[in-house]
């Protein structure tokens, strides 16, 4: 027998999990941001010839799936060791998005992601693949903590799911656009680049402020919102 009350939960449930599902996928794509590590990848790939700059962007999109995903299992357990609790770690990783998100906004790479002399060591490297493509400027400090953040946040083996199914896919677009480096940035062009930054930044900064609200709502300082 039809019961209305159980298809209203189902749905409410299903619209949970999309909507779970959106955050993870956005927070993870918009920090890793592969687009403003074009120019980058260029410069310290700029010797190398089309199949070995593949190669090291497999490297790079291999390096930051496997340090977010073990970020992601190691989450849990490593808020019990330094005894961190989720509403801290989501105000803490509240700013760090905040500073990458208004550096986006000009248009920039954060020094959260990418210093000067990380890029300038890079041009030197023969393997820049790992180190430093990989990680810092995939697999960021700030990725990592929205990785962390969402770990503590999940409730559900399905919301899990969403967040190793988002760095996947977040893996995959980094290796389709850095493999693809030449064509992509040819087709963008210096000013596409800088607009879809600034566009991430803008998204970025309301993440930002998003986890402000989470950690408050969670320590008590704040109401859960209607719908929240």
């Amino acid at each position: 027998m039809f019961d209305p009350h159980t298809a209203a939960l189902s749905r409410l449930e299903g619209s949970a999990y999309v909507r779970f599902s959106l955050l993870a996928l956005s927070s993870i794509f918009f920090l890793v941001d592969p687009f403003a590590a074009l120019p980058t990848f260029l410069a310290v790939t700029a010797d190398q010839d089309a199949a070995k700059r593949r190669r090291t962007a497999r490297k790079a999109s291999l390096t930051a799936f496997v340090i977010l995903t073990g970020f992601g299992v190691a989450g849990t357990y490593i808020f019990r060791l330094f005894g961190i609790t989720l509403p801290a770690f989501e105000i803490s990783g509240g700013i760090i998005l905040l500073l990458i998100g208004l550096d986006m906004l000009e248009a920039k790479r954060s020094a959260t992601q990418e210093s000067p002399d990380e890029t300038q060591a890079a041009s030197s490297k023969d393997d820049v693949g790992i180190v430093p493509m990989g990680i810092p400027m995939l697999a960021g400090p700030g990725a990592i903590t929205s990785v962390m953040v969402l770990v503590g946040q999940a409730q559900t083996h399905w919301q899990m799911a969403a967040i190793f199914g988002s760095i996947t896919i977040t893996a995959a677009i980094c290796y389709l656009v850095l493999g693809s480096a030449d064509r992509v940035a040819r087709m963008l062009g210096e000013t596409g680049i800088r607009i879809l930054v600034r566009i991430m930044g803008l998204l970025l900064v309301a993440l930002a402020v998003q986890y402000f609200v989470n950690g408050f709502v969670d320590l008590g300082v704040l109401n859960k919102p209607d719908g929240f």
